[in-house]
């Protein structure tokens, strides 16, 4: 039962106990699709980047109806009393909720003791415990995110979208379904972004209608408001795990094999200079943490962001994080500015969040030019597409270099391209761990050394039932990681006979 329910029922009779429990889902509604089974609950959390750890079993299509979800909904009988409250709250407080003199825990403290003044203001028939559940429910959506509240504090949902005020989706275990939440209207959505935005540093408004950030844990937002979204305000929240995702959590997930995670420990460790690529909402930046927690805790690395999302468990580590400029149009702090600050740093590695331009000639001149064991991702659907890509990112630097040039540099500066995707069970895998080789005329020259074995088809309940295995070939980096003195069996690279549900023969 809502929130909003509890304090109707309390309202009418008094009968409801706040530890009642919630009444059974009609099958097909939408608050069904939000329901998590014995089977679910028995998984635990699905994982917010990566993949679910068993993913449910896959239901029957029934095609969406517009205005079903709009009609379960909860009706809040104090909706105006709320939108009242919170219209007084912000004109009394509002120029300090974005004050830095204040912490979190002072600025909560202040509008609780106004809120307080403001609700026993409107004289209501309420119990003490209604009141404070009143207060509460203002204060979140006042000085924390609204109806969105309860949607970050679910651990199985990893991603949140609202198309708009009306309108709310969320994934859970890698299928989208629609939410009841609703905000009351454009101006508590957008005064939610703001919040959000104003908390990093950064702005939106009609002048700069778009912007990327982060809430405190490192969760991805991304923020678009007319006129650029036609329809109102649109935000989408991408979920960071509390505690981030180990190498065990992404072999239990069925992500990796452990002959593959061996094999990228021992490149990592081995200085090798390796680029994630795959799709948007793959897990690429969940595997660039993995990837970096094998860097020894003795070196200086130094991280650049977009935004920052990257959790490294390291003691020596420098985070940069780039800036937009200002209302004024100055002030810019570009990702490729900040990668040839860190070359002055002294990194012994360097890790860019993502290369999605001109930085990515930078990038490929400090692999080249002695820092190795550098890490980035970068959006492409192949190894192969993800040379083009790079080739492409270098030519938008504005360099007038020639082809042949560029690919030069690409074969040279990248030693492994580790591409992630997401497949239709809604689980996220290693499906190619592939070498470049070099240049053979004018072509970069790849090998794979891991590839997905799709044979073995579908499960009865919808999941992918192949994996990642060697292809047999001996990669041409086991000589650098054995001039590393780090051990690397051979035998990891061969493949083995497995029958038709994925057992060794």
């Amino acid at each position: 039962m809502s929130l909003y329910d509890r304090l109707n029922a309390l309202h009418s009779d008094g009968a409801v106990d706040a530890a009642e429990p919630a009444p059974p889902v009609a099958p097909g509604s939408p608050d069904s699709a939000l329901t998590i089974t014995d089977t679910e609950a028995a998984a635990g959390p699905g994982p917010s980047a990566a993949v679910p750890a068993e993913a449910p079993p896959m239901r029957e299509f029934t095609p969406y109806a517009p205005g079903n979800a709009e009609s379960a909904a909860s009706v809040d009988p104090l909706a105006g009393v709320k939108e009242k409250a919170a219209d007084e709250l912000f004109g009394r407080i509002g120029a300090r909720l974005n004050d830095a003199s204040l912490t979190e825990e002072q600025l909560h403290a202040i509008a609780r003791s106004e809120l307080a003044e403001i609700v026993a203001g409107e004289q209501l028939a309420l119990t003490t415990a209604e009141r404070n559940r009143l207060i509460d429910d203002i204060g979140a959506d006042v000085l924390g995110y609204g109806p969105l509240e309860p949607l970050l504090a679910d651990d199985s949902i990893s991603e949140i979208m609202v198309n708009r005020h009306d309108q709310i989706y969320v994934e859970r275990f890698g299928r989208l379904s629609e939410s009841p939440h609703r905000f009351t209207g454009e101006p508590q959505l957008r005064r939610v972004i703001e919040r959000i935005v104003a908390r990093v540093g950064r702005r939106i408004d009609e002048s700069s209608p778009l912007v990327d950030a982060r809430l405190d844990d490192g969760s991805r937002v991304n923020a678009i408001i007319p006129p650029l979204a036609v329809d109102g305000a649109s935000l989408t929240i991408r979920k960071f795990a509390g505690t981030p995702y180990t190498v065990e959590d992404l072999i239990g997930f069925g992500s990796m094999t452990r002959e593959l995670a061996t094999v990228l420990d021992a490149a990592v460790r081995a200085k090798l200079n390796i680029l994630v690529s795959g799709g948007t909402g793959t897990g690429k930046t969940t595997l660039l943490n993995v990837l970096s927690a094998f860097i020894p805790p003795e070196e200086r690395i130094i991280t650049i962001e977009d935004a920052v999302e990257l959790q490294l468990q390291q003691n020596h580590v420098v985070r940069l994080e780039s800036r937009p400029q200002n209302i004024e149009g100055r002030g810019e702090i570009t990702i490729r500015d900040l990668v040839r600050n860190s070359l002055r740093m002294r990194p012994d590695r360097i890790v860019v969040g993502e290369v999605r331009g001109a930085e990515s000639l930078d990038m490929l001149q400090a692999m080249n030019t002695g820092h190795e064991g550098s890490l980035s991702t970068i959006h492409a659907n192949s190894p192969r597409d993800a040379v083009s890509r790079i080739e492409t990112l270098v030519l938008m630097a504005g360099m007038d270099l020639p082809l042949r040039a560029i690919r030069e540099q690409i074969s040279s500066a990248v030693d492994l391209i580790v591409q992630i995707s997401r497949h239709k069970d809604g689980m996220r895998r290693v499906t190619h761990l592939t070498e470049v080789h070099g240049m053979e005329g004018e072509v970069v020259t790849l090998q794979d050394a891991f590839t997905f074995d799709y044979s073995a088809g579908y499960d009865e309940e919808g999941r992918l039932r192949g994996r990642i295995e060697p292809t047999g070939v001996r990669p041409r980096f086991a000589e650098k990681v054995a001039d590393h003195g780090i051990p690397l069996s051979m035998a990891l690279f061969q493949p083995q006979q497995r029958d038709l549900l994925g057992e060794i023969r």
